[in-house]
């Protein structure tokens, strides 16, 4: 039987413009309730008109956009929808930390988590959110490849994604830093100890945390006069 060998190839040009987008509409710069206008899209991006509607379906698929007449916006998250996707992510994520605990053994795999708790703590000494974002995100990403179950992992980020544009506004605040470096230094110590059960804690009611910030963000904006936007 001959054997067959993966081709090596470029991602195409409607990959590019879905992950383009899509990082896009998780960085926060976005507001809830924006359209996302494809024409305009396609000009910023410098590619037509088609791969922009293939990608903005695409994204609305996963849920990170939703129809809106003929076009897509970011979804206005309401309290309701926070206690849906954290309800979900209470589920998925504790049990998914302890997997990853009992496979952290050694200072070796815990350096990155600690290279990325050191960044967010001088970040916040600086009052530099972006820094702080980053370095969060970098944070989850060293745990979450870590993950063995690659379905687990799949629903986590998914639904992750749908409130992490909310999640990078509210880091603006530095008691909302504050609370995540708690949360964080806490988990690391349970990754340390090698301890799955105080690590799923840990994860609880890091999660509790930041549901309470984000449905506490939504209360502010939903009494703000134009409701645009949770600002940091």
């Amino acid at each position: 039987m001959v054997s067959l060998k993966a081709l090596d190839r470029p991602a195409s040009l409607g990959d590019r413009t879905y992950l383009a987008l899509r990082d896009h509409l998780l960085s926060g710069r976005s507001a809830g309730g924006e359209p996302m206008q494809e024409e305009a899209l396609a000009a910023q991006l410098g590619v037509s008109r088609t791969p922009v509607r293939e990608a903005l379906a695409r994204l609305a698929s996963e849920g990170l956009l939703q129809a809106s007449g003929r076009s897509f916006v970011l979804p206005a998250l309401s309290r309701s929808d926070i206690d849906d996707i954290y309800e979900l992510r209470l589920l998925l994520e504790p049990e998914a930390i302890s997997q990853v605990t009992r496979r952290l053994s050694g200072r070796k795999p815990l350096q990155p988590l600690r290279n990325q708790l050191a960044a967010m703590v001088a970040a916040h000494a600086a009052d530099d959110a972006n820094a702080f974002s980053d370095a969060n995100y970098r944070y989850r990403a060293a745990w979450l490849e870590r993950v063995p179950n690659t379905r687990l992992l799949r629903a986590i980020e998914l639904y992750a994604d749908h409130v992490r544009y909310l999640r990078v506004l509210t880091l603006g605040e530095p008691k909302t830093r504050a609370v995540v470096l708690k949360g964080l230094k806490r988990l690391t110590g349970a990754f340390a100890a090698g301890k799955p059960e105080d690590a799923a804690v840990a994860m609880r009611d890091h999660l509790g945390e930041a549901k309470r910030i984000l449905q506490e963000a939504i209360g502010r904006q939903k009494g703000r006069p134009n409701g645009h936007g949770v600002q940091g």
